[in-house]
C-alpha cells in the first residue's frame, strides 16, 4: 500500500513514517482476537493460512505487488524503503527475527547461540555461527563479515554513506574466537539492543570498501544468504525477481521463483482481478471490493448486488427504458448512449469481481501506530496547557471504533508511545495525561487565557488582558482572576506567560531560549511550560501520576514543596485548573463559541494529504476537528499533496495538528529515542530535532532513554521504558491514536502468506497447497 515516507536518517533505523490508509468495510469478526489488561492491550493474531510443509506443494511463481521497485537493495542507506526491507529478508541473514509477539527469536538457520557472556569490566557478546552457513558464492559466513559491516556502520568513516549507526558506534573490536564459527564482540559501552545488530548482515564485498557500500548493492547483490538469491531487477516492466537459492543448507523454498511487482495503490483492485498479482496489501476499498466478490452474484448474466447500475430501482429502470424508446429523438439516443456506457462498466466490473472470487482477505493488527502530533515550536500549542486540553477533548475511542470496529479487529485505544499491544514492554500509560473531559479541557484552555472574550477586541482603547478587563471578567465570573492572584504585574493573558514556571521537568519548547521573566521587546509572546503557579502546580500533579504509572517515584521531578501561593484559593486547588475557573456553558448544540486572546482567536492549521489513498485519514482529520470545536478549538484543515506532506509541512514544522504514523519496533531504547529527543540548538543556530517533528521533549524523558540503552538487564529497561512512556504522555506532544488495521488480499491457493502483523515472514515456507486427495474433508477455512 502507498504510504508517504520519512527519509531514513542517522538513527540505527531511520523510523519510517507512513499516513494511515486505510477505511471501513463490514468483515468477519477476527478468530482469536483478544482483549486484555492495560499491562497487554487489544491484540489480534496473524492471518496467514498456516500450512505444514507437507501441505504445501513445490514449485510456483508468487507474484507479490510492492508500491515501487526499490531505489537500493542496501538496507543502511538513506533511500532504502519498505520493499527494500522485504526483499532483503528473502536474501540476506536476519539474526534475531521477530514473532508474532514482536519478540526478536534467535535465527538457528544462522546462529547456533549468541550470548552476553561477560558484562564487566566490558559487555562481550559471543556468536557462535550455523557450520552449513555460507553465501551464495560458497564462502562461509564469518568474523570478517561482521568486521566489515561494523566498521561501515560505526560512523567514524564519513566516506560509507550509512542512514544508521546507533549500536555499531558502541563496539570497541570484534575478533574471531575460539574457532571460525565464533565471533567475538566487545562494546565500550553496554548496549541492551545488541540483537538489533548485523540484521541484515551483508558480505564483506558490499560493506569492505565506500565504493561497493554506496553504489555496488544498490541494484544488484551479487552474493546473498537466504533462501532465495537476486535473479535481476528490471525496471522496464518494473520487477524484481528471486529464484531459490540452491546453496541454501536450511528447509528449501517451496516456490521456485517469488516476483516483487511495482503496482500503485490505486491499481491493485485491476491487477488483482486480472491475476496479475497473488499478493498485495489494500486499502479498504479493495478489501470491500474482494468481500463483496466472495458472496455477490453476477455470474451467468445475474445482476450484481453492487456497482454500476446495481443501485437502479425498477421505477427508475422503467423511466429510462421509456426515455430510450421515446418520441424525443436527442433525448433516447442520449438515454440510449448513458445505458449502453453503464451496461458496459456493469460487465467489467462483474468481471472483475469474478477474477476477485480468488482472492481473500488476510487481516491483523499493523506493526505501526497512528498518532496525533501537536506542534509546540510556536503558537497556542507552545502553551503545554492547550496541548492538554487538545488532547482531554479528544474521544480515542470513537476514533478506535470509527476504524477498527467494523473491520472485527480489536477495537482500543492505544496507551502506549513505545509498545505495541502484545509486546513484552507495553503498558497502559495514558492517565498519565487523562482521557477525554469536555470540562477539563474547557478549563484548561480558560486557564491559558483562551476565552469567549478574549475573541473580541477591545473597543474603548483597553488593551485585551489588562488590569480593566481582568476586573471586568472578574465581575462576569468567567475568567481566571481568582487563579491569576498571585500576578505581581496585574496582568493576565500573556503577561502571566513571562512569569518564572515552577517546575518544567526539562521540557523544551523552541522559543524558550530567553530567560523566564524575559518579555519580548518585540512583544511576541516568551513561550515557557508553566505560565501561572496553577499550570505550574497542573504539570506537577500530570508528573506525579506519571511517576505513580511507571512505578518511578519521581522526587527529582516535584518539588519539594508548594508554595504558599499555590496553596492559597484560586492559587491551583485542583490537578487540572485552578479552583475558580469555570468552564463556560456550552451552546445548546453543544459546542461552544469561538474563544481569543487579546483579540486573535484560537484557531490551529490541521495539515492532511489530499492523495486518493488518504480518504479515510481525512475522515478521523474530521471528526477530531468537530471535537476540538466542541470545547472553542477551531481548525482550518489545510489539504496538502502525498509528496509534500512530509518534507514540507512534518519535517519543516509548518503544522499546528497532522496526523502520521510511527511503525512499531523491538527496540524502543534506540529506535524510538530520535522520536521523543529534546531538540538541541546547533552550533549555526538552526534546531536538530532527529526526528522529534512535533518539538516537544524534556531532559528527563532522553535520561531515562540513555538508561534503558545500557541497561543489559531487560525487565529493568523494560521499566525504564515504561517510565519514559508516561512522561511522553504527560507532555503531550503527539497522542497515540490506534493500532493500524493490516488488509492483505491473497490468492486463495496460497498458504503461509497474508497479514503478518509483527512477524518476519518464513519466505521459504510460503507456496500453493497441495490438492487435496480425493474423499477428504474440505478445509472450509479460507
Amino acid at each position: 500500500m502507498s504510504h508517504v515516507g520519512v527519509p531514513r536518517g542517522t538513527a540505527r533505523k531511520r523510523r519510517s513514517l507512513a499516513l494511515l490508509t486505510t477505511g471501513v468495510l463490514t468483515l468477519p469478526v477476527l478468530a482469536g482476537c483478544s482483549s486484555d489488561d492495560g499491562a497487554t492491550g487489544a491484540t489480534a493474531p496473524q492471518d496467514v493460512a498456516v500450512a505444514g510443509r507437507n501441505q504445501v506443494a513445490e514449485g510456483g511463481t508468487v507474484n507479490w505487488a510492492v508500491d515501487a521497485l526499490p531505489t537500493t537493495l542496501n538496507a543502511f542507506q538513506a533511500d532504502a524503503d519498505a520493499t527494500t526491507t522485504r526483499i532483503t529478508g528473502a536474501l540476506l541473514p536476519t539474526l534475531f527475527p521477530l514473532d508474532a509477539k514482536g519478540r526478536p527469536q534467535l535465527n538457528p538457520d544462522y546462529l547456533e547461540s549468541a550470548k552476553v557472556v561477560e558484562s564487566e569490566p566490558r559487555q562481550v557478546v559471543l556468536y557462535r555461527l550455523n557450520q552449513q552457513a555460507v553465501w551464495s558464492d560458497g564462502r562461509e559466513i564469518g568474523a570478517p563479515d561482521f568486521v566489515a559491516q561494523w566498521r561501515a556502520l560505526s560512523g567514524k568513516d564519513s566516506a560509507f554513506w550509512t542512514a544508521r549507526n546507533a549500536g555499531y558506534e558502541r563496539i570497541e573490536k570484534i575478533e574471531r574466537g575460539a574457532d571460525d564459527l565464533e565471533v567475538r564482540v566487545t562494546f565500550a559501552k553496554p548496549y541492551a539492543d545488541w540483537r538489533s545488530l548485523f540484521s541484515p548482515l551483508y558480505p564483506k564485498d558490499v560493506t569492505g570498501s565506500p565504493d561497493a557500500f554506496n553504489d555496488g548493492a544498490r541494484t544488484t547483490l551479487k552474493a546473498t544468504s537466504g533462501p532465495f538469491r537476486l535473479r535481476g531487477v528490471d525496471k522496464a516492466t518494473g520487477e524484481v525477481t528471486l529464484v531459490r537459492n540452491p546453496r541454501w543448507w536450511g528447509s528449501p523454498a517451496k516456490l521456485d521463483s517469488l516476483v516483487f511487482r511495482a503496482v500503485a495503490t490505486g491499481d491493485r483492485t485491476e491487477a488483482l482481478a486480472a491475476g496479475r498479482v497473488d499478493v498485495a496489501d489494500v486499502d479498504a476499498a479493495a478489501a470491500h471490493r474482494i468481500a463483496q466478490a466472495a458472496g455477490g452474484k453476477g455470474a451467468d448474466g445475474q445482476p450484481l448486488a453492487q456497482g454500476p447500475g446495481a443501485g437502479e430501482g425498477p421505477a427508475a429502470a422503467l423511466r429510462a427504458w421509456a426515455v430510450a424508446h421515446g418520441s424525443n429523438a436527442k433525448a433516447a439516443a442520449a438515454a440510449r448512449a448513458a445505458r449502453k456506457k453503464t451496461r458496459a462498466a456493469a460487465d467489467a466490473y462483474a468481471a472483475e469481481q469474478a477474477g476477485l472470487r480468488a482472492y481473500a482477505v488476510r487481516k491483523s493488527l499493523d506493526p505501526a501506530y497512528t498518532q496525533l502530533a501537536l506542534n509546540g515550536e510556536s503558537g497556542p500549542l507552545a502553551d503545554d496547557r492547550v496541548r492538554r486540553a487538545v488532547a482531554r477533548a479528544l474521544d480515542r475511542q470513537e476514533l478506535v471504533d470509527t476504524v477498527l470496529g467494523p473491520l472485527g479487529l480489536p477495537a482500543r485505544p492505544l496507551g502506549s508511545h513505545l509498545a505495541l499491544a502484545g509486546q513484552p514492554a507495553y503498558k497502559d500509560s495514558s492517565d498519565a495525561l487523562g482521557g477525554q473531559d469536555t470540562e477539563v479541557a474547557q478549563a484548561l484552555l480558560a486557564d491559558a487565557g483562551w476565552t469567549p472574550e478574549g475573541a473580541v477586541k477591545k473597543s474603548d482603547g483597553t488593551k485585551a488582558g489588562s488590569e480593566a478587563g481582568k476586573k471586568d471578567a472578574e465581575k462576569k465570573g468567567t475568567g481566571t482572576a481568582a487563579g491569576k492572584a498571585g500576578s505581581t504585574d496585574g496582568k493576565t493573558g500573556d503577561g502571566a506567560d513571562r512569569r518564572e514556571p515552577v517546575l518544567d521537568d526539562g521540557l523544551y519548547i523552541v522559543g524558550d531560549d530567553d530567560k523566564p521573566g524575559d518579555g519580548d521587546p518585540a512583544g511576541g509572546a516568551t513561550h515557557v511550560l508553566a505560565p501561572a503557579p496553577a499550570a505550574a502546580f497542573h504539570s506537577s500533579a500530570l508528573l506525579r501520576q506519571a511517576g505513580y504509572l511507571s512505578e518511578s517515584g519521581i522526587s527529582e521531578d516535584i518539588p519539594s514543596r508548594v508554595t504558599a501561593q499555590d496553596k492559597r484559593p484560586g492559587g491551583a486547588a485542583g490537578a487540572y485548573a485552578p479552583a475558580g475557573t469555570a468552564a463556560p456553558a456550552p451552546a445548546a448544540d453543544g459546542r461552544r463559541g469561538p474563544l481569543g486572546k487579546d483579540g486573535k482567536p484560537l484557531t490551529l492549521r490541521f495539515v492532511l494529504p489530499s492523495g486518493p489513498g488518504s480518504e479515510p485519514l481525512r475522515s478521523v482529520g474530521d471528526k477530531i476537528s468537530a471535537m476540538l470545536e466542541s470545547v472553542g478549538i477551531r481548525t482550518e484543515i489545510t489539504k496538502v499533496s502525498d509528496e509534500s506532506y512530509f518534507q514540507d509541512h512534518i519535517a519543516s514544522g509548518d503544522y499546528d495538528l497532522a496526523l502520521y504514523s510511527w511503525p512499531a519496533t523491538a527496540y524502543p531504547a534506540t529506535d524510538d529515542r530520535p522520536i521523543f529527543a529534546k531538540p538541541v540548538p546547533a552550533t549555526d543556530g538552526s534546531l536538530l530535532v532527529e526526528q522529534n517533528y512535533t518539538r516537544v521533549g524534556t531532559d528527563h524523558i532522553d535520561q531515562l532513554f540513555d538508561q534503558a540503552v545500557s541497561e543489559l538487564d531487560e525487565d529493568a529497561a523494560r521499566d525504564l521504558m515504561k517510565q519514559a512512556d508516561a512522561r511522553i504522555w504527560a507532555a503531550a506532544g503527539s497522542i497515540p491514536l490506534y493500532q493500524r488495521p493490516q488488509l492483505v488480499a491473497a490468492n486463495r491457493k496460497l498458504a503461509n502468506v497474508g497479514a503478518f502483523g509483527f512477524a518476519t515472514p518464513h519466505y521459504q515456507d510460503i507456496g500453493f497447497k497441495k490438492p487435496q486427495a480425493a474423499g477428504a474433508p474440505a478445509n472450509k477455512k479460507k
